[in-house]
């Protein structure tokens, strides 16, 4: 107000008043004299004030009558010039606001008086106005005067004026109104208590109200009397009033106010009980009438609905519904109730208009319909309000699709099919291509059954800005243009949809801010303030749970009406922008009940969606058989009309773009799609991508449409899961329109993403979008069994694509995923399989690269998880799955094989769970992948895992398919070994510690930890698994792997069993090693014989492994070589093992067994073995003994072998020596020191083997034929010289008793004759004396134990006569060779090579060394005592007597001559001895012998061989004369000692020598060459030389020179007697040349003994000697008449010796005297 206050403003008001005074008086001057008075002393009256006042306006008003008086007196003059002027100069007051009440009062009565003579209408009007608006001066009847001054201007008959006053009466009711509210406004502070409405009738009471209320309500209830033409109670003076302008203004205030009807009780009296009847009242002719009904049917006429106050009152309603709903909640319903019926098909079009519009202001007025719902349909006995609502708008589009064109109305009537029990309206579901129309319009329209209905645009998107609800000036009813109604009610739809849907969801939004934000201070703060926040959450869900009701009701209200309004409009929809809106709407509800968990409604939205995008009639049981859609079907099947299927070729108003298969068991034709089953399509695809998260179990509605119409449009699978356009694979190709097919790249883009956006779900959503594939896929496994047509993937790609991006929480989903997974992956459709396969190995693989948070490293039971369904696949046959899952095997291998940490034992158990039967490729996958672990990731992998590595490549080994693999695992396993050495001392720590932790979870437990050769420590353990592998593998069934296995196993064990604890080698033992001897055995014992023709393929096989049996020998063969080599170089690791005693025996059990074995190889290996173990001189004898002796702990690096892991080039040193190693075993004393008594318990273990070996192996057998089994030389070489070696440790305690057991076995041995084919290579020829390496062996042992018992103890020597039999048994071979059982042998030269006959060994040179080793012997031992006593002479001389006997006969010559140089080498030095013990009679019984031997040499019955030369002979001769110069040497010198019989033999035996033996077989002409003269010679000098002895010492010695002399004198006259006899006979004839020879060695020897004789000195010659001598000379004489010149010779020198004896004969002596 500072404008009108401020001092200049005043100023100017002052004079300009004081001119308009002015003027007014001199305009007065002559008509109206008073007036000018007035006027003048106006002008006094404004200086006084001005002069006397400080506050001038103030002052001004208070004499505001008396300044405005002459105004008005002005006015009253009807002077219009005088009256504009007066008014103007009133208007300038009320404008400074300097008028009074008293003075406003008298300016409206003056006004009234001029209205009343229609003066100046339009200033009138104007000064009302100003009056009005610029101060509050005028009250109550004033006021009211104002007011019934402008009403009546309104109805004059100027146009101008009226307009002009209709316009001042809106404005001053409206600033009665802004008085009040601005009144209320300053008494705010004051509270107000509210008070109760009185129940009286009382219409004025208005008491309560302050002046401004008061002016207010008098004001609304006269206009509400006027409107319903009662009399006005204040506004006195009315005249005339129209209803249209009434409630026109009510309307205003109604809309302007609200406020303050809903702050005041008595105006809310008033709307109750004024407004609402009133309006109920004028609405009451459109009720009642029905439009084409006949009005003789009802008694009174009918009043027809007037368009303007009809359209008016429904103006009113929707203020009063949209104001003050909140007051008049039952009259609201009526109103609503009657909006509806507004809309049935019988009201006029106009009306359905205005009504739709009406209702279409409602709809966008979300929180309004909420109201509705809270107030009516959600309370027990009310109407459901909005319900009808919603139904109405249903029914409504309903029937103007269904009104004929004629216009029809009963036809209209039932053809709406009074099915609105519930208020539904219907539409058939899928009905995408219908309707007859006239060709494709342009136009957007709805079209149904024929019935076209354009589509206009009518109002922005959710504003209601109404049409014909604004035509106030209209009085006839406007002609509604053709589709106005439906487009409206279309919208309506829509923006009802919108609206509940944006209010709902923004208030859940709010709902769960608000709930997070509440849990969120719950979990923050301490502990005090917990309870408060608690009953705050609390407080908060009861409110959204009231909330929750209300929306859930709405949404149960209206789902049914609009599901089926949308549905027939989606159905009549020609115009994609339509379509678009619909199924948006359609879109937002579905995902709206999703949101509340309204699932039928939901689902039935859905299922529309669906239905949509298929053709119609697919027969898909998904959306036929859910609940929802059943639902929905019934409440909107229009009744009585089937509907028609039209062939896309006659017109339909859709375009089809594709034609593809049915996805069915059985196709029948085709199908096609138009372009809104596309729209449909991606409408259904963007729910689901938007709205997943609330889908719940409709994915599977979605899922299943989308997999047909994937189908249909013939997109497959491809990498990932993606689907791309691919052909059909059968039946008619799908064809699609070039305007699809640019489509297609796009909705597989959408699908795609909408399995990319299941990353952004919650869990169930997640869960719900599984289970809903997984039955999808269940229903493809359906489809798919029996036939091998081509399946839908659609849902195994698809899981494959939402497993792939939810890789960050793949826990979740995970197990139902895989799980399915492996069900499909087991499906007999070897397509539907593939799939299966592919997806879950490609998300194993993507879950194992996906960088997870925390990683996989440190989240094992992930890891464990993603692994899992990579080992279910093994329980799955089917190969090609394996293959895959073998893959997947070798691609994680490469990809992540350094990070699968815990996850080893899964991946190993997959390549170990390939079996044997599963083809060659699978293995050969499994085996590549194995491989790739062995060489690459032993390091990376936890060490418990690697003894499933050592298992699985075990595994390999055994399985039959293909040799080579099973050869490279066992390579792989030596890798393995390998690897465990170099790493030994990491693994054992890292094993050792894992091992303690499992013990503490067992004890925890109570249970017993169990893992195999448990006492062991683990990383021992981990080496017998190793071992106890190549263990299995060494009895395998195929040789090569047999071998190969056995060859590393002990390479390994030697190698590498250092490393083991001392305690684990007893395990080695007993549980690898001896394991695995018993197993070969019984497997070799057991082996087939027969033939085996070639090893597979052409591959020839040789002899020697030709049948099972032999390729086991060999087996055999090898693994107790292992064996014993293992005893032998870890013989000090293993002794100080408790029961090395036992393994011993049971080791020279295995090689006894395997000796005995009746197979060469087997035996003899055996008997290698045998030594081997024999040869350990010292228990270390190891290339691998420290230096230092143990006990000192001294480091020492011992380089071992060239040992070196792959990728170590250098020699591969370990620092912990073997030194330290035993260190550990024991602390004290080295292990090295044995107890003496157990090892020799040891080797008489052994000799008790060897000699139940020997004596098994040499036992002839009792029957022969081709099979008998006779050990062969090598096997019997072999098992003699090990004797020695274990002579060595067994010699202290050796005695008789097994001397006694090894000659028997040496004797059995040596007889033992060989097989014809091997004799070429055991005897190079049969002249070359040489011995067999048996017979070597075999006088080796005799030599050793000669050599011990000679450096023994006495008590040993007793066993040289033992010795001297056995050697002596062998000399006997060289002329009766042994006997083998009763075998035949042949003599070699008449074996044939390569027949199964058994050949004798020459035996000679073996005979003739036994021989030379007994002279040797018996040199060394003739006078010990033992030999002595046990007659080893007499032995000896008893044996020579054999070959000596035969001479000639002998089997070789070399043996006689051998064995008179032997005999007389023995004799030379046994003769003394014998005389030495002459007296003990020890000798008695050997003299015969000797002579009896020298008889049969010397004159032996065997006759000379023809071919034996003169050399030769002579050589023999020699031999002759060398026996008879020992005869003259050693024992006819010493005749006292000798018993006189053997004298007398020799004596004999030399007198037959000495004369010359006739020889009958001599030829003639030889006969001089072949007489022994020499032998006779010697023999008869010796003769000579002992007949004349001359130092006879003993009695005894004269004694053999007279039996020498008696016998050679005898001798003599024989010869010659003979010889005279025979030439006497002969006659002319000369004797043989021998026989002359020998009478001339006679004569010559008597000449001889004569000569002897004489110098012999007397006494010693006997007399009978000369006279024997004597008697000789007749026979000499008759010798005379020989022939012979020679003989002559001889004979002249025999006689003249006897010269001698010519003497005189001596005087007869008598009686003693001469």
């Amino acid at each position: 107000m500072s404008g009108t206050n401020s001092p200049e403003a005043v100023k100017k008001l002052l004079e300009n008043m004081q001119s308009d005074l002015r003027a007014l008086s001199l305009e007065c001057k002559k008509k109206f004299p008073p007036v000018k008075e007035a006027a003048e002393s106006g002008i006094i009256k404004v200086k006084t004030i001005a002069a006397r006042n400080t506050e001038i306006l103030a002052a001004l008003k208070e004499n505001s009558s008396e300044v405005v008086q002459p105004f008005l007196m002005g006015c009253g003059t009807k002077e219009p010039k005088i009256t504009q002027l007066c008014l103007a100069a009133v208007q300038r007051l009320m404008s400074h606001e300097v008028v009074s009440e008293t003075a406003a009062g008298n300016i409206i009565n003056m006004l009234w008086q001029l209205m009343e003579n229609s003066l100046e209408e339009l200033k009138l009007l104007q000064t009302v106005l100003v009056l009005l608006t610029t101060n509050t001066v005028v009250h109550d009847e004033a006021l009211s005067k104002a007011i019934v001054l402008c009403f009546r201007l309104h109805f004059t008959k100027d146009n101008i004026t009226n307009n002009t006053a209709a316009a001042t009466v809106r404005q001053v009711v409206t600033v009665v109104f802004e008085r009040m509210v601005a009144e209320d406004e300053r008494h705010r502070v004051i509270v107000e208590h509210p008070v109760l409405v009185q129940g009286n009738s009382n219409r004025r009471s208005a008491s309560t109200l302050k002046p401004c209320a008061k002016d207010a309500y008098m004001l609304f209830q006269d206009l509400c009397q006027l409107v319903n033409a009662d009399a006005p109670y204040w506004l006195v003076g009315m005249t005339e009033m129209t209803r249209t302008f009434g409630l026109e203004l009510l309307e205003s205030v109604l809309n302007d106010f609200p406020q303050v009807f809903l702050q005041h009780q008595e105006f809310s009296f008033l709307l109750k009980e004024r407004v609402c009847p009133l309006v109920i009242k004028l609405f009451s002719p459109n009720i009642k009438f029905r439009q084409g009904s006949s009005t003789s049917s009802s008694p009174a006429p009918v009043e027809k609905p007037y368009f303007p106050i009809c359209m008016r009152l429904l103006r009113v309603v929707s203020v009063l519904i949209k104001q003050f709903y909140s007051l008049l909640v039952t009259e609201c319903e009526i109103f609503l109730s009657l909006l509806v019926k507004f809309l049935d098909a019988d009201k006029p079009q106009w009306l359905r208009a205005v009504a739709v519009e009406s209702i279409h202001r409602l709809c966008v007025q979300p929180q309004l319909l909420r109201s509705f719902c809270q107030s009516y349909d959600m309370k027990q006995h009310s109407t459901k309000v909005f319900r009808d609502i919603v139904n109405a708008l249903g029914s409504f589009i309903q029937s103007l699709f269904l009104v004929p064109p004629t216009g029809n109305p009963s036809t209209a009537t039932n053809q709406a099919g009074n099915n609105n029990s519930g208020g539904q309206a219907s539409a058939p579901a899928n009905s995408g291509m219908l309707g007859i129309g006239g060709g494709v319009t342009l136009l957007p329209a709805f079209e149904y059954r024929g019935t076209w209905i354009p589509i206009l645009t009518i109002t922005v998107q959710g504003s209601a800005k109404a049409t014909y609800l604004e035509m106030l000036d209209k009085v006839e009813p406007p002609t509604i243009p053709e589709g106005y109604a439906m487009s409206v009610a279309f919208h309506c739809l829509l923006d009802l949809v919108r609206g509940i849907t944006s209010m709902i969801e923004g208030e859940l939004g709010e709902a769960e801010a608000e709930y997070q934000a509440a849990t969120e201070a719950v979990s923050s703060p301490a502990q005090s303030s917990e309870q408060q926040d608690l009953q705050s959450t609390s407080d908060q869900t009861d409110k959204e749970t009231v909330g929750r009701a209300v929306w859930e009701e709405m949404v149960n209200a209206c789902w049914c009406g609009l599901l089926a309004a949308l549905s027939l409009l989606l159905d009549a929809s020609t115009d994609e922008a339509a379509t678009e809106n619909i199924l948006k709407a359609e879109l937002t509800m579905a995902a709206l009940c999703g949101k509340l968990g309204l699932v039928t409604s939901r689902d039935a939205f859905i299922t529309a969606i669906c239905k949509g995008s298929l053709p119609p009639h697919y027969a898909l049981t998904v959306l036929n058989t859910t609940t929802a859609a059943t639902l929905a079907n019934k409440s909107y099947s229009i009744q009585g009309q089937s509907v028609l299927m039209i062939s896309p070729s006659s017109e339909s108003h859709q375009q089809v773009v594709a034609v593809g298969q049915p996805l069915a068991v059985q196709p029948q034709g085709t199908v096609m799609l138009t372009s809104k089953n596309i729209q449909c399509m991606r409408t259904l695809l963007n729910l689901a991508h938007c709205h997943g998260a609330v889908l719940g179990t409709s994915w599977q509605l979605v899922l299943a449409t989308l997999q047909h119409l994937v189908w249909i449009l013939g997109l497959k699978p491809s990498s990932g899961g993606a689907l791309k356009p691919g052909r059909a694979v059968e039946g008619p190709s799908t064809v699609l329109t070039t305007a699809v097919m640019t489509d297609l790249p796009v909705i597989s883009n959408i699908l795609s993403r909408l399995f990319e956006s299941s990353q952004y779900l919650d869990d169930v959503s997640l869960h719900h979008l599984i289970n809903a594939l997984c039955s999808l896929s269940l229903e493809a496994m359906d489809m798919a069994y029996g036939n091998n047509k081509e399946p839908s993937l659609f849902a195994v790609a698809k899981l494959l694509e939402t497993g792939l991006v939810n890789m960050h929480r793949i826990e979740i989903l995970w197990r139902p995923l895989t799980g399915h997974l492996l069900e499909v992956c087991q499906h007999p459709n070897s397509r539907m399989r593939e799939w299966g396969a592919e997806a879950l190995t490609s998300l194993i693989k993507a879950g194992l690269t996906f960088n997870h948070d925390p990683p996989l490293s440190q989240n094992q039971r992930l890891q464990l998880l993603l692994l899992n369904p990579l080992k279910e696949m093994s329980n799955i046959n089917h190969p090609d799955i394996r293959l895959k899952q073998l893959e997947c095997v070798l691609q994680i291998l490469q990809s992540q094989g350094d990070s699968l940490g815990p996850g080893w034992p899964l991946v190993l158990g997959v390549m170990g769970a390939i079996r044997n039967d599963q083809g060659e490729s699978l293995i050969r996958t499994a085996f590549q992948c194995l491989q790739l672990v062995v060489t690459d990731f032993l390091p990376t992998m936890p060490c418990t895992c690697l003894q499933i590595v050592v298992d699985v490549a075990g595994s390999f080994g055994l399985h039959n398919q293909e040799l080579n693999i099973s050869l490279t695992s066992i390579g792989l396993l030596w890798n393995i070994s390998d690897y465990f050495f170099q790493r030994g001392e990491t693994i054992e720590k890292e094993l050792n510690k894992e091992e303690a932790a499992q013990q503490k979870q067992a004890e925890e437990k109570g249970v017993v930890l169990n893992r195999p050769f448990h006492p062991a420590p683990p990383f021992d353990c981990l080496w017998l698994c190793l071992y106890a592998k190549l263990g299995e593998l060494c009895v395998d069934p195929r040789p090569a792997v047999r071998k190969s296995a056995g060859q590393t196993l002990f390479s390994t064990i030697g190698a590498h069993g250092t490393l083991l604890q001392h305690s684990t080698w007893h395990t080695v033992i007993w549980k690898v090693l001896f394991h695995l001897l018993d197993r070969v055995r019984e497997s070799s014992t057991t082996a087939d014989k027969e033939k085996i023709e070639s090893g597979g393929g052409n591959i020839l096989i040789h002899h020697s492994r030709d049948t099972a049996e032999k390729q086991w020998a060999e087996t055999w063969v090898l693994t107790l070589a292992g064996v014993a080599r293992i005893f032998n170089t870890r013989r000090y690791l293993l002794q100080p093992l408790g029961d090395f005693s036992k393994a011993w025996d049971v080791l020279l059990d295995h090689i006894q067994s395997a000796a005995l074995s009746k197979n060469n190889e087997v035996s003899l290996a055996a008997l290698k073995s045998f030594q081997e173990i024999l040869q350990i001189v010292s228990p270390v004898r190891d290339s691998e003994k420290p230096e230092t002796p143990p006990a000192v702990n001294v480091p020492m690096p011992v380089l071992i072998g060239s040992i070196s892991g792959p990728g170590l080039s250098r020699p591969f040193v370990r620092t912990d020596s073997i030194g330290e190693r035993l260190g550990r075993y024991s602390n004290v004393e080295p292990p090295i020191v044995n107890d003496e008594l157990e090892d020799l318990n040891l080797w008489w273990a052994a000799w008790n083997s060897w000699y139940k070996i020997g004596s098994e192996s040499t036992k002839p057998p009792i029957a022969f034929d081709k099979l008998t089994f006779i050990p062969s030389q090598p096997f019997l070489t072999a098992l003699v010289q090990i004797f020695p070696a274990l002579y060595q440790h067994i010699k202290t305690g050796f005695n008789m008793d097994d001397l006694q057991k090894l000659g028997v076995i040496l004797h059995s041995a040596v007889s033992v004759p060989i097989s014809s084919d091997a004799s070429p290579f055991i005897l190079p020829s049969y002249t070359e004396a040489v011995l067999t390496s048996l017979q070597e062996a075999v006088l080796t042992a005799l030599d050793v134990l000669q050599k011990a018992i000679c450096v023994g103890p006495e008590n040993m020597q007793i066993m040289y006569p033992a010795i001297f039999d056995q050697l002596l048994a062998f000399v006997e071979f060289s002329c009766k060779p042994p006997q083998y059982g009763q075998l035949e042998t042949k003599h070699i030269a008449n074996a044939k090579y390569n027949q199964a006959e058994w050949v004798a060994l020459n035996y000679v040179p073996f005979a003739e060394r036994s021989l030379e080793v007994v002279v040797d012997l018996y040199q060394k031992t003739a006078c010990h005592k033992a030999v002595v006593n046990e007659k080893v002479l007499q032995n000896i001389i008893k044996t020579l007597w054999v070959p000596l006997s035969l001479k000639y006969s002998c089997p070789s010559e070399s043996t006689w001559k051998l064995a008179v140089t032997s005999l007389l080498k023995v004799l030379s030095i046994g003769l003394p001895v014998a005389r030495q013990h002459a007296s003990s009679g020890k000798f008695d019984r050997m003299w015969p012998e000797l002579a009896n031997t020298f008889d049969d040499f010397l004159f032996t019955k065997s006759i000379p061989p023809d071919n034996l030369s003169i050399q030769e002979f002579q050589r023999n001769e020699s031999i002759d004369v060398e026996v008879v110069q020992l005869i003259s040497t050693e024992i006819l010198p010493y005749a006292n000692f000798i018993p006189k019989e053997f004298v007398g033999q020799i004596m004999t035996m030399l007198n037959k020598g000495s004369i010359h033996s006739q020889s009958s077989s001599f030829t003639e002409a030889e006969i001089d060459i072949r007489l022994r003269e020499e032998f006779s010679k010697i023999c008869f000098e010796t003769l000579l030389q002992f007949s004349f002895s001359n130092k006879v010492t003993t009695p005894q010695e004269g004694y053999i020179s007279r039996m020498a002399l008696s016998v050679l004198l005898k001798r003599s006259q024989d010869v010659l007697r003979r010889y005279i006899e025979d030439e006497r006979l002969s006659g002319k004839c000369p004797l043989p040349r021998q026989q002359v020879t020998e009478i001339i060695f006679v004569l010559k020897a008597v000449s001889t003994l004569i000569d002897s004789l004489k110098k012999t000195q007397p006494e010693n010659v006997d007399g009978n000697t000369w006279a024997q001598v004597i008697a000789l000379y007749p026979t000499l004489v008759e010798c005379i008449t020989c022939s012979s010149s020679e003989v002559c010779c001889a004979l002249k020198e025999a006689l003249v010796p006897f010269k001698d004896f010519m003497q005189p004969p001596a005087p007869k002596v008598q009686n003693g005297e001469s």
